[in-house]
């Protein structure tokens, strides 16, 4: 299945680090690098609860992580292969541990000052309460990390990748270092809090459930953030995820994130999905994943995530953010982007990353960056990074597999409409 093609390339990393008032600490970060270095994975605090319902546990950007499930249990009736779990996500609501993540909240009253020198986020502009995907640059204008970014009444939540996680630490610190200013960082790993992903179209059915006393969550965009308690536990909720449905990321208390996780599994609703339909679910709705479609040479615009960069950040006199003379120059000369992201649907077996991308006469234009058989339209779907001009949709291309040649054409991004709430 596809979900080893993300699993065999993501690189292990060790822990972070927090700076607090210019000093940097890591309350935890002796033990967990020496637990790291001898080759013991990391855990979640739901962990035990993967391998108690058949979790099918892998090293994953060195977590121990559950890429399907497999066995008898009820939370995965009808959902325990990987496509058809990633169906029973874009029909009902399925349940992913996401705490393998690193969360971050910054304060103080340079914070969003300093967050816009190193990501190309408007954050000044961001509705109170809102998130927006955003990534960090670096000084050529590569992509450190993509993010999400919250903007919340007395501090601003990011969330960062598992596998980029200590880079970007080390990167944000050194950035601080350079910045100065009233900036306070308090980072949450896998121990400090649970945190959940709750996606599909009855999503919002089950999280209403959940918080009955939070007003009608149909006033709550795609994006929103609030806080309520669950079952009588503080949480802090998103609007969000990385499935093209609707859903929620619910970070909670840590003592109280393997009783949330078995409430939330309560709901009829509601099935357990591992690594395997994540990956599956990302790529048909055309998302990216860093070590793949994002990397510290591939630009936004290149990545096709040039929406990323706010009209503010984008003005005469903005404050500038690393890289953003490369970024911003490719943004007004489109001359200047040789290369794009862009979808494919290709005939014989799937396209994995690596895989060349060549036209009709054998010329090699591109690279597969992701590839599956896509569970929900029965066709194989890929994205890849194709020079221009052979990234125009329907280009007639073709793919290597194997050493040999399948036709492939070029299509839109996403290869299945995304259901994001936007309001009644």
């Amino acid at each position: 299945g596809c979900g080893s093609n993300i699993v065999s390339r993501m690189i292990s990393r060790g822990v972070g680090i927090a700076r607090r008032g210019g000093a940097v600490v890591g309350p935890h970060a002796t033990a967990r690098a020496a637990s790291t270095s001898a080759g013991e994975l990391r855990r979640t605090l739901v962990h035990d609860e993967h391998v108690e319902a058949g979790g099918n546990m892998v090293d994953y950007a060195g977590f121990r992580m559950p890429l399907l499930y497999k066995g008898d249990s009820p939370f995965i009736a009808n959902a325990a292969s990987i496509k058809d779990s990633a169906r029973w996500t874009r029909k009902h609501a399925s349940l992913f541990d996401v705490g393998h993540m690193c969360s971050l909240k910054w304060t103080g009253k340079d914070a969003t000052a300093f967050l816009e020198s190193v990501t190309v986020a408007d954050i000044q502009g961001l509705e109170m309460n809102q998130s927006t995907l955003s990534v960090i640059p670096n000084e050529q204008g590569g992509v450190i990390d993509d993010t999400m970014i919250t903007k919340c009444p007395d501090h601003i939540y990011q969330v960062i990748n598992a596998g980029c996680g200590q880079k970007d630490l080390d990167h944000l610190d050194e950035q601080l270092g350079r910045f100065g200013g009233d900036v306070n960082l308090e980072v949450a790993w896998e121990t400090d809090r649970g945190l959940f992903a709750l996606q599909g179209p009855e999503a919002h059915v089950v999280m209403q459930r959940l918080i009955p006393d939070k007003a009608d969550l149909s006033s709550v965009l795609f994006g929103g953030a609030f806080n309520a308690d669950i079952a009588g536990h503080p949480c802090f909720i998103t609007r969000c995820g990385y499935t093209g449905e609707d859903g929620f990321e619910i970070n909670c208390p840590k003592d109280a994130a393997p009783f949330l996780w078995q409430h939330i599994l309560a709901n009829d609703e509601v099935r357990l999905a591992g690594l395997g339909a994540r990956d599956m679910l990302r790529m048909e709705a055309g998302l990216c994943l860093y070590g793949f479609e994002l990397s510290s040479t591939i630009t936004p615009p290149e990545a096709g995530l040039s929406w990323t960069v706010g009209a503010a950040r984008r003005a005469e006199g903005a404050a500038p953010f690393l890289g953003s003379d490369i970024i911003l120059a490719q943004l007004k000369d489109r001359t200047l982007v040789k290369s794009l992201r862009c979808g494919m649907i290709s005939e014989g077996p799937p396209a994995r990353a690596g895989a060349d991308i060549t036209t009709l006469e054998g010329e090699v234009v591109g690279t597969v960056t992701s590839g599956c058989s896509s569970p929900c339209l029965g066709k194989n779907i890929a994205m890849g990074t194709v020079t221009k001009p052979h990234n125009r949709r329907e280009t007639e291309l073709q793919v290597v597999v194997r050493g040999k040649s399948y036709p492939a054409k070029v299509t839109g991004l996403p290869f299945v409409p995304t259901s994001y709430y936007k309001g009644l």
